[in-house]
């Protein structure tokens, strides 16, 4: 590695934490409903979603209400943004006169982004009006950012209360997310990037005459509309000329706020983060970053100030960036390092010069392979999912980081609310492991762990491991799921893999050479982002009941110290070895043979 790519790295991650922290305190005052800056100045909205919505924010609820309440917010969700895409073509906001998009991909579409993993099936310059981006993905980006950090707050007060029945109020946790942490940090940003270049318009598109004109080889087709081919079954082309360009506009960095600080990750065009007009600039693409990771690692702190014991979410913080930090490295590297079978097959100087230069296919030079790099691990240990790069064309071992970084559970920051809580419940998990092995009922910030907590943990791990599973096993033995593999081999799987891993880890990156805008693939990816969102959501949220309704209890002698560097290391491990050996054959049967044979 260079050391203006070691420096970056260093830069990024140190930035990281120190706007983290009074993030995570100012969060952890909203959820508690003390008094802010900004919350003085924003009272009368909250007030206002109250009144409209008939909310008490002062009832409380149990963790059944609680669940129900988020399932029934979120199916209503799903119905509208599968509404609006079905009319799209007759609703205002369209200039482009975008028809209705298919029932199947309205309904991946419509789950995609209510369960927060915003997988996209579609380009989004020629399949979505305006008003379809700005209702129905925008306004779920903020509700599914939202409702992940609600159910976090809920489970925060199953540790922090005691011999009590309730976890609080559902609706004023999730208005509380929105009004006082999402909008504002959305607001602030979105500003941030016009001047960069960002695109913010209501306007048609631009066509634009193109400084130098080219020819090229255009498919002829007939009056069907069908590609003509010659008698030996070869596509039949045409010279064409390309005078000028269609420009896309749109109400993008308004949604590229809170995409990215949301966790959501799904882009206004096709290619997201490496279209010029999401992110034009090396310091957009520096912001942007950082906002993947901003709340995920602030919510850690809010956790240690809302249990009171801030030693507990550095705890949680260090372990994530134990992770993170070393795999942001070597997938630097690997990158930078190229492809060394460029050499083995002899073609001499132009080898070493590829070599010397990585592998910047798939890559935007006002990035390069470092900021490329970064971006791909954090998208994907956030539950994130945008791309400013190809991933297909990372090399295999460059390419299995950010996949199993998705496989390790999303807890390695993950989505707002959402990978926090999937951290949590693998500390769980390590202290009970602890407990068994010094004979002691395991304990976890002054709760038992007791058996209830146990089996709902290993539910919430074991749910969405099997979901990857069988679904990649159902795509690749059955002509539906093979069809849609551009690359065959290892790679072909690995796209499989890959896809399923982000369904189901409700990531929505993508290896994308697999062709998903499928009836299959739309339909089977759907039900399986609505189980690994809802089927993790309702476990972690009987937990915050049992765990509320318990006593404190004083630690002893034989209290595993869950702050220390000790239980550090060992919540790594667990995580680690529960993706190690749940994984280990799927990707050596992916990128390890990948790379192997080439």
């Amino acid at each position: 590695m260079t050391a203006n790519s070691v420096f970056q790295i260093i830069i990024y991650f140190a930035v990281l934490v120190l706007l983290a922290k009074p993030l995570g305190i100012y969060m952890a005052r909203v959820y508690e409903g003390q008094s802010t800056i900004p919350g003085r100045v924003l009272a009368p909205l909250e007030r206002l979603v109250y009144k409209l919505y008939g909310i008490n924010p002062e009832e409380e609820m149990g963790w059944k209400q609680y669940a129900l309440s988020v399932v029934a917010f979120s199916i209503v969700g799903v119905l509208a943004v599968y509404l609006i895409q079905r009319i799209q073509g007759a609703l205002f906001f369209n200039p482009q006169k975008f028809p209705a998009a298919t029932p199947d991909l309205s309904f991946n579409t419509a789950v995609s982004f209510v369960t927060n993993t915003n997988w996209q099936n579609y380009g989004g310059e020629n399949t979505l009006s305006y008003l379809t981006q700005m209702a129905a993905l925008t306004v779920q980006n903020f509700a599914s950012a939202a409702t992940g950090m609600a159910v976090l707050v809920a489970l925060i007060r199953g540790f922090k209360r005691h011999s009590s029945t309730t976890i609080g109020n559902f609706w004023a946790d999730l208005s509380r997310g929105v009004v006082y942490i999402l909008m504002p940090l959305s607001v602030i940003f979105a500003l941030a990037l016009v001047p960069m270049g960002v695109v913010q318009s209501m306007g048609k598109y631009k066509t634009v005459k193109l400084t130098q004109e080219f020819t090229y080889d255009n498919p002829k087709l007939d009056a069907q509309g069908n590609p003509v081919k010659d008698t030996q079954g070869n596509p039949v082309t045409e010279k064409a000329q390309m005078k000028e360009q269609i420009l896309p506009m749109g109400p993008v960095a308004s949604q590229e706020a809170i995409k990215m600080l949301g966790t959501n990750g799904g882009g206004f065009f096709n290619v997201n983060s490496a279209h010029p007009f999401e992110n034009p600039t090396p310091l957009s693409n520096l912001l942007e970053t950082l906002a993947i990771l901003l709340i995920p690692a602030a919510l850690c702190l809010t956790f240690g100030e809302m249990v009171n014991d801030r030693r507990q979410g550095w705890a949680l913080l260090t372990a994530m960036l134990v992770v993170l930090v070393p795999l942001t490295f070597l997938c630097a590297h690997l990158e930078q390092g190229g492809n060394p079978h460029f050499a083995s097959a002899g073609i001499g100087q132009a080898a070493s010069a590829l070599q010397s230069g990585g592998n910047m296919e798939g890559k935007e030079t006002r990035f390069g392979i470092t900021g490329s790099a970064i971006w791909a691990t954090w998208t994907t240990a956030a539950s994130n999912g945008s791309v400013n790069s190809m991933h297909d064309s990372f090399t295999p071992l460059g390419g299995l980081i950010p996949m199993w970084l998705i496989q390790l559970g999303e807890v390695i920051f993950g989505g707002v609310g959402s990978g926090l809580y999937g951290m949590i419940i693998f500390a769980i998990i390590t202290v009970f492991v602890a407990g068994l092995m010094v004979g002691r009922t395991p304990e976890y910030l002054g709760k038992k762990i007791e058996m209830y907590e146990m089996k709902m943990a290993a539910f919430v791990v074991l749910i969405v491991n099997a979901l990857i599973k069988i679904g990649t096993a159902i795509a690749v033995s059955t002509k539906v799921g093979l069809a849609g593999i551009s690359n065959p081999g290892p790679h072909g799987f690995s796209e499989v893999l890959y896809a399923f891993s982000s369904f189901a880890d409700n990531n929505g990156s993508a290896f994308a050479g697999l062709n998903g805008n499928t009836p299959f693939y739309n339909i089977i990816g759907g039900i399986i982002m609505f189980i690994g969102r809802f089927w993790v959501i309702i476990p972690v949220l009987a937990i915050a009941g049992s765990l509320a309704k318990k006593k404190h209890v004083p630690a002893g002698l034989g209290t595993l110290p869950t702050h220390t560097p000790l239980f550090v290391i060992f919540l790594i491990g667990v995580i680690i070895i529960v993706g190690a050996l749940t994984f280990m054959p799927a990707l050596a049967l992916g990128p390890v043979a990948d790379y192997l044979m080439h």
